[in-house]
């Protein structure tokens, strides 16, 4: 089962994480009516399912695992770092007592924000409900332009089309190995866009609708810092003489910090850099 929390708030509660769990339940029902119709404070009305998430006979997350135990039952929670919050410290509680009694539960966390998913997760840390369980890493990292080229030229196989290499190598060069933005690619080619040029706009605006929700959260200082480090200033001093000749002020250490930290975590830069040539593209044209 996997629980996209995409659209989980900031400062979500227990109602926000349960509505997203009865939609993925909803979503699987024919594989977990057996379980799910045998528990009280779930309901089924016709193809959905609703928790009682409050009140007398709620459910909680370590009852329902008990519950899921009795099957074999991978969960996945896609965006996982999106958990952090004043809730954290409760699931990751329900998350080791599933470790340790639910023995046919497995749970994959996968996160495009990889600072914020350690962070989340605080596997290293002693105080952590989870650290000491053992955890699996698999980092996706940027694709070798042989390996991207395959990867295209197998996915185009899966679907029986046949595209030529020239259209292929000239997709590796825009993308730059990539795996999200091949991945989409190759849906837009075959959905019927053939224009790669067009292919990268729909690329560029998808990451600077996502760095505007960013600069949204976290203020315009993120916009005038992320548009300096596409526009060069990756360094410390660069960046920091960028930002305040925009703001025309002194900007201190701490902060300048705190921004950079924020950016590493969110794995959109690394050592000034952007990781992502679109992301790049798209932070010239914040405004």
């Amino acid at each position: 089962m996997i629980i996209d929390l995409r659209s989980l708030k900031t400062n979500y509660g227990f109602k926000d994480l349960y509505d997203l769990l009865a939609k993925s339940f909803s979503s699987k029902l024919d594989k977990f009516i057996d379980l799910l119709k045998n528990i009280s404070s779930i309901k089924i009305v016709g193809a959905e399912v609703e928790f009682k998430w409050r009140g007398r006979g709620a459910i909680n997350l370590s009852t329902l695992f008990d519950y899921l135990n009795k099957k074999r039952v991978i969960i996945a929670f896609d965006e996982a770092q999106r958990l952090r919050g004043p809730r954290s410290q409760e699931i990751l509680s329900t998350i080791a007592h599933a470790y340790d009694y639910d023995k046919n539960i497995t749970f994959i966390f996968t996160g495009s924000e990889v600072g914020l998913l350690y962070s989340f997760l605080e596997i290293d840390n002693p105080s952590s409900p989870i650290y000491g369980r053992y955890i699996y890493t698999l980092s996706l990292e940027r694709f070798p332009r042989d390996v991207s080229i395959e990867f295209l030229k197998q996915g185009f196989s899966e679907v029986n089309m046949n595209v030529s290499m020239e259209v292929i190598e000239a997709a590796v060069d825009i993308f730059n190995g990539v795996p999200g933005w091949l991945t989409f690619f190759g849906n837009e080619y075959i959905r019927g866009t053939r224009d790669l040029s067009k292919i990268k706009r729909l690329a560029v605006e998808l990451a600077l609708e996502e760095l505007r929700n960013l600069v949204k959260e976290r203020g315009e200082r993120y916009a005038i810092a992320l548009k300096g480090l596409a526009e060069g200033a990756n360094s410390w001093g660069r960046l920091k003489r960028y930002i305040e000749e925009k703001e025309g002020r002194t900007i201190s250490t701490s902060i300048l910090h705190n921004i950079v930290k924020s950016l590493e975590d969110l794995s959109i830069v690394k050592d000034y850099e952007f990781l992502d040539p679109i992301y790049k593209e798209a932070a010239k044209e914040l405004r």
